[in-house]
């Protein structure tokens, strides 16, 4: 069957039931629990992956007695479908935005460390009109928000680029640069202020930093290696910018290293102190990345170009 026979007969028989179905079988392992989620009979259920593995002419599970695995052809079927169902639940969102006078709704991926006054200031700008975006955040590490990117869960995410992350299937434009600060105790902060920074001394401090494995914390294990000293092991590990910060006011022996803009964030909101000090090195660039395959929507190409805007006159 060549490839436009294959799309004609899926665009005239396929159906959401079908791709349901996909995905409850890889789920559950077994078309008897399916046919129990499904409050349908078996038969029912057997009759429609027939149907479906019909349409494809190859079969999408191998049965065993340990359950039902997709076959290669099913993790493609399986990839697609899960990807087309988070593309209903969009458009059903989209659909409620515009209800509510709304352009769209947007699923926006954002890593910590990004201050909230700039996503904000590129909600509020995009409004043609008087007619906005609706907005939900998701927070993560880069590499956890880009899977989701590429399984359609976001329609954008607000990372940093880095050399391990997978790009597969994704393009990405650099949106700022942030130079780190070191934030400690308001106390400790100016005892620190007072003369050049000794890395032996803060490797002894309480350390709250984010979560390993991320770009920024390996930036900063990196900077102690090379001043041949020992990374200090944090007392805390933290995702929140806003948990870093009370953590850091409550303890005068805590420090971090966080981006300039969230240092100041933070010693607005907690009262945590900025060390006067600059490193000579900067984190890995605040980037907008996006699916490959995809023409932008007008919400997407408006937030898009309010988050430039917005980066552009905080440089």
């Amino acid at each position: 069957m060549s490839a436009d026979e294959l799309q004609a007969r899926l665009a005239s028989r396929l159906k959401m039931r079908h791709l349901s179905l996909l995905c409850l079988i890889a789920q559950h392992g077994s078309l008897t629990r399916v046919a129990e989620h499904m409050s349908t009979s078996q038969p029912a259920v057997t009759h429609a992956l027939a149907e479906l593995e019909a349409m494809f002419g190859a079969p999408l599970f191998t049965r065993s007695t340990r359950g039902m695995t997709a076959t290669a052809l099913g993790e493609v079927a399986l990839k697609r479908a899960r990807a087309m169902l988070q593309d209903l639940g969009h458009w059903v969102r989209d659909m409620e935005a515009a209800g509510a006078g709304r352009v769209a709704h947007l699923q926006v991926g954002v890593i910590p460390f990004i201050p909230g006054r700039l996503l904000a200031a590129a909600i509020g700008h995009t409004r043609p009109q008087d007619r906005g975006i609706t907005v939900t955040i998701h927070e993560g590490t880069s590499d956890h928000l880009l899977a989701r990117l590429r399984s359609h869960e976001l329609d954008c995410v607000i990372g940093r680029t880095s050399a391990v992350l997978a790009m597969d299937g994704l393009v990405h434009e650099v949106l700022y640069e942030q130079e780190p600060r070191l934030v400690a105790h308001r106390r400790l902060a100016a005892r620190l202020g007072r003369k050049p920074l000794s890395w032996p001394e803060l490797a002894q401090l309480d350390w709250v930093l984010g979560q390993r494995n991320t770009p920024m914390r390996e930036q900063i294990t990196d900077f102690f290696l090379r001043a041949g000293v020992a990374p200090p092991a944090p007392i805390v590990e933290s995702l929140s910018a806003k948990v870093i910060g009370e953590l850091i006011a409550a303890n005068e022996r805590a420090v971090s290293i966080v981006p300039a803009d969230i240092a100041e964030e933070l010693a607005r909101l907690t009262g945590v102190g900025v060390v006067a000090h600059r490193f000579g090195w900067t984190l890995p660039p605040v980037t907008l990345f996006r699916r490959a395959e995809e023409s932008l929507r007008e919400a997407d190409a408006m937030f898009a170009q309010a988050l430039r805007e917005v980066c552009e006159q905080g440089r």
